[in-house]
């Protein structure tokens, strides 16, 4: 594992920079305003950003003496990269991504209608894109014919909380 991700696992390891994480994700802040909203001593705050920075989690924008900071969701993609189990296959020409990872086990496929998708991988049911050399082609999996040799990257579409919203029911009014 290299030293960035290991930054990138210490840098998550704290309940405070998960807050700022948190909060940058929505939009820039200025550390000042970071500050207050989170109720942080500026100098504190600072000592997290620099772990966060240094991770690659937050980018910093200077406009004249002020400093902007945002989330780089990016790179928290980009930490698992390693992870990633790897395969080797030959195919075909003229034939389609859809066919030629028929060849390796565990990928199950399912036909609806006329489209074709991948319905699991490894038994891991859900729903699954792909990309061709880190770009998401226009044709569907079963009509992608690559030209040359490609790398294809096969991602399950994870859902991602965005907000989360407590509903409770209103007391009726005695009368």
């Amino acid at each position: 594992m290299d030293n960035n991700n290991l930054f990138l696992f210490k840098a998550l390891s704290s309940e405070s920079r998960i807050r700022i994480l948190k909060k940058l994700a929505h939009k820039e802040f200025h550390i000042s305003q970071l500050s207050r909203e989170l109720k942080i001593s500026k100098p504190v705050i600072s000592r997290h950003i620099k772990i966060l920075e240094a991770a690659g989690l937050v980018k910093r924008r200077i406009i004249g003496n002020v400093h902007l900071l945002s989330c780089n969701i990016e790179s928290l993609e980009n930490a698992f990269e390693p992870f990633v189990e790897e395969s080797n296959i030959k195919m075909e020409k003229n034939t389609t991504i859809f066919d030629a990872l028929k060849q390796l086990p565990g990928i199950e496929t399912v036909t609806h209608g006329k489209n074709k998708y991948i319905a699991s991988i490894d038994g891991e049911k859900g729903y699954y894109i792909y990309e061709v050399n880190g770009k998401a082609p226009e044709k569907p999996i079963d009509k992608y014919k690559p030209q040359g040799d490609v790398t294809v990257q096969l991602k399950k579409l994870v859902p991602v909380g965005k907000k989360k919203i407590k509903i409770s029911f209103k007391e009726k009014k005695k009368n």
